[in-house]
């Protein structure tokens, strides 16, 4: 449901419209900043993996606990 304009407000008292205000002379606002931006720097998220392939990442190795995904061999002894 979609409020309507309630025009009877204006005749209420204290609801006249306001006078005009002098035009006052305005300053401009004072100039932006401008910070440096960040240095970037290179993460090493691999880190010492042992050998790498031509893209950098590292070369599969087979790990007699791990399953192909990765995941852990849960033995029972």
């Amino acid at each position: 449901m979609r409020d309507k304009k309630d025009n009877a407000t204006i005749d209420l008292p204290g609801f006249e419209p306001a006078e005009p205000m002098t035009a006052e002379a305005k300053l401009p606002p004072p100039p932006r900043v401008r910070r440096a931006p960040r240095k970037q720097e290179q993460l090493d998220l691999l880190g010492e993996l042992g050998p790498t392939d031509s893209s950098g990442l590292p070369i599969w190795q087979n790990d007699p606990n791990l399953d192909l995904t990765g995941l852990p061999i849960w033995r029972r002894d």
